[in-house]
């Protein structure tokens, strides 16, 4: 999972409430267990029309999406991260996101940005003309205009996501004490299996 310290660039305006996974991605985009290629598919209802944000040229490339007021509900399908991820997508902002989403976007690396609704108009303001600062580590979303809204964040997700540490980064970064855990298990216990807890 890569770090996540600073976003920058300009944010998709799309400020649409109660945006289900299956608008994020459609059902018949989960016959795959691959992330790659899945932005493709991210929002397809929407990008029918042809006007769409997330095909604008202004657009193209934004790491920031700003939502409205409980994105990411329905099902629970991790598939909604990957293909915002795939989309290039690094931080969402909104009022309020679904827990499972938030959760599946935390173990992704994707920053869930949670501000009062007045907030949130405000950046979908700036969005639409100018780029927008998100600072993990002071917490803080910022524009060139002097706004400056403070959010707040799971301390444990916070270092996960400055560290890149997905699950698995996090066992790996607990190698050391691992090993020195079967070591005493095996020193003291030498009648059991090596890694099984089981007497051999």
């Amino acid at each position: 999972m890569e770090p996540v310290s600073q976003i920058d660039g300009r944010a998709i305006p799309f400020g649409r409430k109660n945006v289900d996974t299956d608008i994020i991605i459609p059902a018949h985009w989960l016959k795959t267990i691959s992330r790659d290629g899945l932005g493709r598919g991210a929002f397809e209802a929407l990008r029918q029309d042809p006007d769409n944000l997330f095909d604008s040229a202004e657009f193209a490339g934004s790491p920031i999406l700003i939502a409205g007021d409980n994105f990411g509900c329905g099902s629970s399908r991790e598939h909604a991260a990957w293909a915002l991820l795939d989309l290039g997508i690094k931080a969402v902002i909104a009022p309020s996101f679904s827990d499972i989403f938030s959760g599946n976007a935390f173990k992704n690396g994707i920053l869930t940005v949670v501000l009062p609704q007045e907030q949130v108009d405000r950046l979908l303001e700036v969005a639409k003309t100018d780029p927008i600062h998100i600072d993990l580590e002071a917490q803080t979303v910022t524009t060139p205009f002097q706004d400056r809204f403070r959010f707040e964040i799971d301390p444990f997700r916070k270092h996960c996501l400055i560290n890149g540490l997905d699950e698995v980064g996090l066992t790996l970064a607990r190698d050391t004490a691992i090993s020195a855990f079967e070591s005493t298990v095996q020193a003291e216990r030498p009648f059991l299996a090596r890694g099984t807890g089981v007497a051999a």
